[in-house]
């Protein structure tokens, strides 16, 4: 009989969602199960299926009950495929904005049995979610983008000493964790104002933590640094669209995209959602790489064990980690590694690791 029970929503999305949403549901199942805990999933409405039923990707039932869940479980979202009216804000930015899910976690490393350019990768990019130079999320209403002619475009990039300040101590915190070594990815050099604060907010924390290594990199000479020598490097910290841009550099010297695990936080709520997006062209196929999605629900019950004391998450984390890795290794994969699982197959080869 378990002995408690862990909240989980959970938003299928579109494309390969509803083929590795629920083989990440199975994993984490049984992997608390192995702790006595039960899983409890209350399905939303989410994405193009939304849409059909209730008009909008995100319909507003959605967002009341997600108010009431701490951990969320998301599949991706094909925005492109959606009516023009309805294709900004994207899904998931409206939900990042509503619940001010600040920080996205996006580790990246090379595991046995999968094929990397970068063998010696192992580090972790913190982005600045909320702001930065991604116009869906700097005005009160509406976009940061607009035209005050059709054959001119404006960008207004938002960058705050609050929020450049949260995401430096989430840099911090996470290097004290692992290996003690935060590096600041800005473009100061030519973004003066906005990556300058930025790099200097970011700077004045690390002068609260002075067990952490700190330094500084531009962005674009990062992006080479990376490729020429991934294993210096263990936390990165850098504004929104720099790290979404390093992040699936990153993810693609570590073997594929779709290893590539990420989490959304605030101070209190997560949700995880893998990197890649909906890959239409392959739904339906069964064939999609489930990995991403599994590890991202990985770092979501690790986000609730270290928030909430939750033993038991953690170690269930720590056992889908270990499955992963080892099924990886025994050679398991979906065809963008270069083996035949099916979706399905490979999540039961996890399942059956655990």
């Amino acid at each position: 009989m378990s002995v408690g029970s862990v909240r989980l929503a959970v938003l299928h999305g579109d494309g390969v969602g509803p083929e590795v949403v629920p083989a990440a549901v199975a994993v984490a199942e049984r992997a608390l199960a192995a702790q006595d805990v039960a899983l409890e999933t209350t399905v939303l409405p989410f994405g193009a299926a939304a849409i059909e039923e209730h008009g909008h990707p995100v319909p507003e039932s959605t967002l009341e009950q997600l108010a009431d869940f701490d951990l969320w479980l998301v599949g991706p979202h094909d925005s492109a495929s959606y009516p023009a009216a309805l294709r900004h804000p994207a899904p998931g930015a409206e939900m990042r904005k509503q619940f001010d899910l600040y920080a996205n976690l996006r580790p990246a490393r090379a595991l046995a049995g999968v094929t990397a350019t970068a063998p010696d990768i192992d580090l972790l990019i913190v982005r600045e979610n909320s702001e930065g130079l991604y116009a869906d999320r700097n005005m009160a209403v509406g976009s940061g983008e607009f035209m005050p002619t059709p054959d001119v475009a404006l960008s207004v990039g938002l960058v705050t000493r609050a929020a450049s300040e949260r995401i430096a101590v989430e840099a911090f915190e996470a290097a004290r964790r692992r290996r003690g070594h935060v590096t600041v990815v800005h473009k100061a050099n030519v973004l003066r104002l906005t990556t300058g604060l930025f790099r200097d907010v970011c700077l004045q924390v690390a002068q609260r933590y002075p067990d952490v290594t700190v330094d500084t990199e531009h962005v674009d000479a990062m992006a080479a640094l990376l490729v020429r020598r991934p294993a210096d490097y263990d936390v990165i910290v850098t504004e929104n669209l720099f790290g979404d841009i390093l992040s699936d550099l990153a993810a693609e010297l570590s073997g594929s995209l779709g290893l590539a695990a990420s989490l959304n936080s605030s101070a209190d709520r997560a949700m995880a959602q893998a990197v890649h997006g909906a890959a239409p062209d392959i739904a339906g196929r069964g064939s999609a790489n489930p990995v991403a999605t599994i590890a991202s629900t990985s770092m979501l019950l690790r986000w609730h064990g270290e928030r909430s004391g939750d033993e038991a998450s953690i170690r269930a984390s720590d056992a889908i980690d270990g499955a992963l890795a080892h099924v990886l290794a025994d050679g398991v994969a979906t065809a963008d590694l270069g083996g035949s699982a099916s979706s399905a197959a490979f999540a039961d080869a996890v399942v059956a690791a655990l």
